[in-house]
């Protein structure tokens, strides 16, 4: 899971935040969380809560995308068996399907193949009939994977405005509110295009609070932002995108049609099951620490802002912890999940947990104090890895570090030290995954 684990694994203290962050990972699969979800009967098929009779439709299809996407593909493929008729997902982690298409798309900036993707969901979709079942695979990622911009828009035009909202700091809550009414996917558009079909979604949530408009952009579920939200974001942060995207959001589709809302009937067949979240790898990390030997704490799986000031809230947790044994008495571990951001004020290379872990490490006044931080896809901002892990005492120029936070140039810094955590494509996404070592425990398991 962790390619250069050896290096990183220095004390026991750094051990169990990286066995920490592999248990949250290895939770996430969905691999995993499909096949504990799924199961068959005769031609029954529970999903969830939810039992379907596969008898009851004259075609079943697969559609979706996201970082999961073909993971996801592969389970869903043996539980329908031949009962599947026809399949396509986009990903950026493809995967050898035997009857699903997997198309390979980018992220986080769209492109080409993610496009023509895109359409070929929209067909099949469009394609389906009251006598459809739709199965739509969605995780974390799929808002870039699966672009189909409206018309008078350009990929190329998408392209650009995604680079400046991703560079903004602006919250994927808005960054997907502007998404959602430049495509035709997402707010609910992809629900309206299968209607009258029956269409369940299979969620693997990358998002803090697990709402499914905002995963993926909702592509089967209502949306209830506004063109006019849409125009705010871009003006809250200054973002002047081309003549053709201003006129869409000016006035709509000419119509001043706004995506669908819950009263929608395109919704009336629909159901959402929601696989995992970030929460699913806090609860495993919680496990790990314990049998190391440490108290665990779940700080919170919603902690969003800045990656440097939210490092700095958690090193100051720790240092308390250390100081008076408040909130936790030392050995302890504290987790947390969510999603940061960076504001680009420079150039340089890196990423939110890599920002975390150099913030938290140089905030705290104590060596006692691992801090690691990843992004559970494997893959921090900008960079080809996954986040970071580091001590106070692995910092071996102070002024150096400082300057790497403020030109946003942390990965060359962290990456001379062997401080970076390299896993590769981890095949899902349920955002960030923090570990702050408190104190070391006398079990060394």
């Amino acid at each position: 899971m962790i390619r250069n684990r050896e290096e990183l694994a220095e004390t026991p203290a750094h051990e169990t935040a990286l066995d920490c962050i592999a248990a949250g990972i290895e939770a996430t699969q969905p691999t995993r969380v499909m096949s504990e979800a799924l199961d068959r009967d005769g031609s029954t098929r529970t999903i969830g809560d939810a039992t379907v009779d596969l008898d009851d439709y004259r075609e079943v299809v697969v559609v979706g995308g996201g970082k999961a996407a073909a993971q996801m593909a592969n389970v869903i493929e043996d539980v329908l068996g031949d009962r599947l008729t026809d399949g396509v997902v986009v990903t950026n982690d493809p995967q050898e399907t035997d009857r699903i298409a997997v198309v390979e798309g980018s992220h986080p900036t769209p492109n080409e193949a993610g496009e023509e993707g895109a359409r070929r969901v929209l067909s099949l979709a469009d394609d389906a009939t009251a006598e459809t079942l739709v199965l739509c695979l969605i995780s974390g990622g799929g808002s870039a994977l699966l672009p189909a911009p409206v018309d008078g828009v350009s990929l190329a035009e998408l392209q650009s405005l995604t680079d400046d909202l991703l560079s903004s700091g602006a919250t994927i809550h808005e960054i997907n509110a502007v998404r959602k009414h430049l495509s035709a996917i997402k707010g609910g558009r992809l629900a309206a295009a299968a209607a009258p079909a029956t269409v369940h979604s299979l969620v693997l949530s990358d998002v803090v609070g697990d709402d499914p408009s905002i995963i993926a952009s909702g592509p089967t579920v209502p949306d209830e932002s506004t063109y006019a939200d849409a125009r705010d974001v871009l003006d809250r942060y200054d973002i002047r995108p081309s003549a053709a995207i201003v006129e869409r959001l000016e006035n709509g589709d000419g119509e001043r049609s706004e995506t669908p809302t819950a009263d929608d009937p395109a919704f009336e067949r629909t159901e959402l099951h929601m696989l995992a979240n970030g929460f699913t790898a806090l609860a495993a990390a919680r496990s790990v620490a314990e049998e190391h030997g440490y108290t665990p704490v779940i700080l919170s799986s919603q902690v969003e802002g800045e990656a440097r000031e939210a490092a700095k809230t958690h090193a100051a947790i720790a240092d308390e912890a250390l100081a008076t044994g408040n909130p936790v008495s030392p050995p302890a571990v504290l987790l947390s999940g969510g999603e940061t951001t960076v504001t680009l004020d420079g150039d340089g290379s890196g990423g939110p947990n890599q920002e975390f872990v150099l913030s938290g490490a140089l905030t705290s006044t104590s060596a006692d104090v691992v801090v690691a931080s990843v992004d559970t896809d494997g893959k921090d901002g900008a960079s080809d890895v996954a986040g970071a892990i580091a001590d106070r005492d692995a910092l071996d120029d102070e002024r150096r570090a400082r300057a790497a936070l403020a030109a946003n140039d942390v990965y060359p810094y962290l990456a001379e030290r062997g401080l970076v955590v390299d896993t590769g494509k981890t095949g899902t996404n349920v955002n960030d995954l923090r570990v702050l070592v408190v104190g070391e425990s006398s079990d060394t398991r």
